[in-house]
């Protein structure tokens, strides 16, 4: 991997993604989109991490969005559908994520916090779909209105101006708010939240989760019930209420 993206596989199971470009607001520019994509298939590939954050180097910004230079050389219209690793979209994921965002989410910034599963947000981060100021469009956006009210995400998107972390955690956009300097640790936090319980009931759980924002009632709880199948059915499912039983912590197998 280039040094625009930095990754840490912690023996604890966890993994840290990291854009490394503060001089340039880490901005997803071509060498951090590519280290994006060899990052997140090294986190789906490698059995031992369960939880991957993702974070930028530095506190003015998380990711500033789009190369707009880059957008200008090439004459850039509708972008490639493959040009933005976005994690369960362009890139295929099976495993939880966390943004752990530690400064501005502009645009594309606010693109990937977005298709993160969670969201973890310093006290002084502000973010913005930023398209109408230059002209762009935000069809990745869509996904918003499983997450936040209707009318909240049309002023967001038709008036393109910043909201704070503060706002986006009472509208249910971030999951938990941190000083700057504890940001990390309470991404670090929430992902040994995650790792307590069975690897297999995790991944059932996400998926009911996204089945549910993608189906009608009925739809979704069969789809959830098909996604629980192997989970019911794993050594997890017997050793979960065993060790309750003998009032120890369980050993997770994943199988």
């Amino acid at each position: 991997m280039s040094d625009a993206v930095l990754f840490e596989g912690r023996e604890d199971g966890i993994a840290i993604i990291t854009i490394n470009r503060p001089e340039q607001r880490n901005c997803l520019s071509r060498e951090v989109r590519e280290g994006l994509r060899v990052a997140w298939e090294r986190f789906e590939n490698d059995d031992t991490l369960r939880v991957a954050i993702l974070t930028g180097t530095g506190e003015k910004a998380f990711c500033a969005g789009g190369d707009l230079k880059e957008m200008v050389e090439t004459g850039m219209q509708v972008p490639p559908r493959d040009m933005f690793p976005l994690p369960y979209d362009t890139i295929e994921l099976s495993k939880p994520t966390i943004a752990a965002v530690n400064g501005v989410a502009f645009a594309g910034g606010w693109m990937i916090a977005q298709a993160c599963d969670l969201c973890v947000a310093a006290s002084h981060a502000k973010f913005a779909v930023t398209e109408v100021k230059v002209g762009r469009s935000s069809p990745w956006a869509s996904p918003l209105i499983h997450m936040i009210p209707q009318r909240i995400m049309m002023e967001i998107l038709l008036t393109g101006k910043p909201i704070t972390a503060q706002r986006a955690y009472e509208i249910g956009l971030v999951n938990r708010i941190a000083e700057p300097e504890e940001l990390m640790s309470k991404a670090l936090e929430l992902a040994g939240e995650i790792l307590e319980g069975a690897p297999l009931s995790v991944k059932a759980a996400r998926e009911t989760v996204m089945v549910s924002t993608e189906m009608g009632r009925a739809a979704a709880l069969q789809a959830a019930r098909h996604a629980s199948e192997y989970c019911y059915h794993s050594n997890d499912a017997q050793e979960g209420p065993r060790a309750f039983a003998e009032k120890r912590k369980p050993n997770w197998s994943g199988k």
